[in-house]
């Protein structure tokens, strides 16, 4: 089953002055980025049919992400090219690999799809909607309700990661929740952080939590942990996969490879009865090995692993 990745493609320009932040930080390294193209890039290096559903500007940076996207076995033939200046992230890294973010958008709030595009794309397909600006308007977000919409009616699987920004978000999460209401109950498979669990169900217990998106029909939810690794509640049964052993240097695009790898092992076996009960854990299990990976690397992309060298990789299991 081929898996449909819809959002923004952008580049990220990385400050390498750790823990300088993004007011102090003078260097930065250019890196192929955007979560839903880190996904469709996860996906497609591991070796799944996988297509990109985006906008880049006529420019040269536009021209890179889409040469570079191709190189991870990604379909471009829904990457439009548009008459203005990509999407651009500026990144910021701490000690600990974690992030901050500041956006100045472009091309990819302007995508379009018309509706012969949709019809096509949700043909027999996973459907992945797990852009951080997909939400805040304009033709994007047309077009990503459009899809998902279109992909419900026509039994397609849903995967849904809200990927909470609050560079995009501050002073509005009441409006960003009230958005993403709409596509949990779209969705089959639901993945958020423990913080965006919190802010999103307005629970702090991690089992009530869990409950509030299987109240509005998702069947699977992916809570990731860092460190501890990932909780998986499936329609209301609770099993904690351990992380793997690692030292993390950039954790820049961890989540999206997470859920690539199990979007990758979902595309390679039927859903049965059960909606994969019986194999969620492996899945999962594989995934925290792929995030290990690129975690372990500076680059969203750059790090992202081949099926060959997750299978060779060596971990030790957190107790």
């Amino acid at each position: 089953m081929k898996v449909v990745c819809i959002g923004e493609m952008l580049i990220d320009f990385v400050c390498t002055d750790t823990n300088a932040g993004l007011v102090n930080g003078v260097n930065y390294v250019k890196k192929s980025g955007g979560a839903p193209a880190n996904v469709a890039a996860c996906i497609g290096k591991l070796g799944a049919d996988v297509s990109l559903v985006a906008a880049v500007g006529n420019d040269p940076y536009g021209q890179y992400l889409t040469e570079e996207i191709k190189a991870y076995h990604v379909n471009t033939d829904f990457v439009s090219t548009l008459p203005m200046s990509t999407t651009f992230a500026f990144v910021s890294l701490a000690d600990n690999g974690e992030r901050e973010f500041a956006f100045n958008r472009g091309a990819d709030e302007q995508l379009c799809l018309s509706d012969a595009a949709i019809e096509q794309l949700t043909d027999d397909a996973i459907v992945h909607l797990g852009s951080a600006t997909a939400l805040l308007g304009g033709e994007l977000s047309a077009s990503y309700l459009r899809l998902a919409t279109a992909a419900k009616r026509k039994g397609n699987i849903i995967c849904f990661d809200p990927n909470f920004r609050i560079g995009l978000w501050q002073n509005r999460e009441e409006e960003f929740k009230a958005k993403c209401e709409h596509y949990f109950a779209l969705a089959d498979i639901v993945k958020v952080s423990d913080d965006e669990l919190v802010l999103l169900s307005n629970e702090t217990d991690m089992q009530k939590g869990c409950q509030y998106f299987h109240d509005l029909g998702v069947k699977i939810v992916l809570v990731t942990l860092g460190p501890k690794g990932c909780l998986i509640s499936h329609l209301g049964q609770q099993t904690l996969v351990p992380a793997y052993e690692i030292t993390a240097i950039d954790t820049t695009g961890a989540g999206d490879s997470f859920i690539g790898a199990v979007l990758f092992k979902m595309s390679k076996t039927a859903a049965g009865d059960h909606f994969y009960r019986e194999q969620i854990a492996d899945f999962v299990a594989f995934a925290g090995k792929v995030s290990g990976l690129v975690c372990a690397t500076i680059g969203a992309m750059a790090a992202l692993p081949t099926l060959a060298e997750v299978e060779a990789g060596t971990f030790i299991v957190k107790k």
